[in-house]
């Protein structure tokens, strides 16, 4: 039996191999799911890390398992991508532009996205920074937009921001906040995962775009999610600017999207030993002279307690009559009359 450590459960990513002592046997774990989670480091690679376990048994987890820490590193850039933009403007001239992609990579640091310092072990309600970014160049911008948090054994996950960039949920994510190049776009939230796992997995499509004059405005969203520049842009499309914009359909047609994916482990409770409330306030665990019942548990008591004392009540009561039973015969028996035969000794004579 192999699993990735903390997925002892029947899942996908749990597999069990009919193998004897010394045959090879070959186990795959997916990149962006089965607690496998990755860093990006500074020269231009990934790397991709996980804990897989070994069971010798088939069904049950003994001493005899043993856990093997596995890293991989993997090379981002590639320059050898070529993206082409045709953009048509009013007049007859055009704009041909061949450059480099440039690299798009998610970050997820805790805290402040200033320290750098990246969201590998965090707990419930613990502030993180998601930023989105692009490599240093002078053409291309971007928007964020279809972003989803997954639970990396595909049984849920939720969307996190629309196809215009808006939020679903504001009490989960905020809106994105984009530098003034459109290179990069961040949003702090606090930790969040799933009930039944401690992996979380994010992933939100970046559309590219040309800074010169390409790059629609980063979006002004309402509580209900919806784009109100979009909604102005659509008004004024009529107008003879309308060609410059990337959403335009003579410039979507070529327009490039790339996917972008983060993520981490989410814990519930502090290494002090509290329990985290969802709002980040930390509340005190139970200590040893305190007593913490559950109502069900309360409720089974009461009824246990009642039934004892019912029985006592009966018990008591079939006592008291016992008792009056026996002293009432006790008093018959005891009668003082003596009902035997009697001789007047005075009255008698002899012939």
């Amino acid at each position: 039996m192999v699993y990735p450590r903390g997925l002892t459960k029947k899942s996908p990513c749990m597999a069990e191999f009919d193998v004897q002592l010394g045959d090879q046997f070959t186990y795959r774990v997916p990149l962006r799911s089965c607690n496998t989670m990755f860093i990006d480091t500074e020269d231009g690679f990934i790397e991709y890390f996980n804990t897989i376990v070994v069971q010798p048994h088939k069904k049950l987890v003994t001493n005899q398992g043993r856990g093997y820490h596995v890293r991989c590193r993997y090379q981002t850039k590639d320059t050898a991508i070529i993206s082409g933009f045709n953009v048509s403007f009013a007049g007859n001239t055009k704009l041909d532009t061949t450059s480099p992609l440039p690299g798009t990579m998610m970050h997820i640091y805790a805290g402040d996205a200033v320290n750098h310092v990246p969201a590998e072990n965090v707990k419930i309600g613990d502030p993180l920074t998601l930023k989105v970014a692009l490599d240093q160049q002078e053409v291309y911008g971007m928007t964020v937009a279809d972003c989803t948090v997954r639970d990396g054994l595909g049984w849920s996950e939720q969307l996190l921001y629309n196809d215009q960039g808006c939020p679903v949920d504001y009490e989960i994510m905020p809106p994105f906040e984009y530098d003034v190049n459109k290179t990069s776009a961040m949003v702090k939230f606090q930790a969040h995962k799933f009930p039944y796992t401690s992996s979380v997995y994010y992933q939100c499509n970046v559309r590219l775009c040309l800074r010169n004059g390409g790059c629609e405005e980063p979006p002004l969203c309402d509580n209900q999610g919806n784009n109100l520049r979009r909604k102005r842009r659509q008004a004024e499309e009529e107008g003879p600017r309308a060609d410059y914009r990337i959403d335009h359909p003579s410039f979507a047609r070529n327009a490039t999207t790339v996917e972008v994916f983060g993520g981490f482990y989410v814990t519930d409770t502090t290494d002090s030993g509290e329990t985290r409330l969802f709002d980040g306030e930390p509340i005190e665990e139970n200590k040893d002279d305190q007593l913490c019942i559950s109502p069900r548990d309360f409720a089974i008591g009461i009824a246990v307690a009642g039934l004892i004392l019912m029985i006592a009540v009966v018990a008591a009561i079939l006592f008291l009559c016992a008792r009056r039973r026996h002293k009432r015969v006790s008093s018959t028996t005891g009668s003082s009359v003596y009902s035997g035969p009697y001789t007047n000794t005075a009255y008698s004579h002899s012939s």
